[in-house]
């Protein structure tokens, strides 16, 4: 059995998530959108008391949110950028590797291959702390670490070096 509010949110639901997604799409893309429309329909769920002005209300909602979302989209690529851009080595005059070359290979490894190797070599964690730490089995772990190494090596061309028995 409904209760009158369910099914009042379900006429609200019914009459406005198409337009109000239509709405958001002025700002983000169609995926963003149905987040920010469903984020509103979870804000007007939890109030005490709905609005009077329905459609204008959620209107405004979503449109806030929308460009709250593109706010945030627009402050994670800067970091991306500025995080792409820091110097994350101080070059040594006895460096054997060009510092900024090793920092542009290791931005270019896909996020989860990066993760790995700063955790593994800067963080001086074990592969078991890793796997842990990144909710990985350890052997996904290792094939990943050592993965990136032959890449980075490929990019800075450096010698494989070998153990030798």
């Amino acid at each position: 059995m409904r209760d009158q509010k369910t099914e009042k949110l379900d006429e609200v639901f019914s009459r406005y998530a198409g337009k109000l997604g239509l709405y958001a799409r002025q700002w983000v893309d169609a995926q963003a959108a149905e987040d920010v429309v469903q984020e509103v329909f979870v804000r007007l769920v939890e109030l005490e008391r709905w609005p009077e002005q329905m459609g204008a209300w959620l209107y405004r909602c979503v449109r806030n949110a929308a460009i709250s979302e593109v706010r945030s989209q627009v402050r994670r690529r800067r970091r991306e950028e500025a995080r792409r851009s820091a110097e994350w080595f101080v070059a040594q005059a006895d460096d054997s590797i060009d510092a900024q070359a090793a920092q542009d290979a290791l931005s270019r490894l896909p996020v989860q291959q990066r993760e790995i190797v700063v955790l593994r070599i800067w963080g001086e964690l074990t592969f078991a702390q890793v796997a842990e730490l990144v909710d990985r089995p350890i052997a996904s772990v290792f094939v990943e670490y050592r993965e990136a190494l032959r890449t980075l090596g490929e990019r800075l061309e450096l010698p494989c070096r070998k153990k030798m028995d």
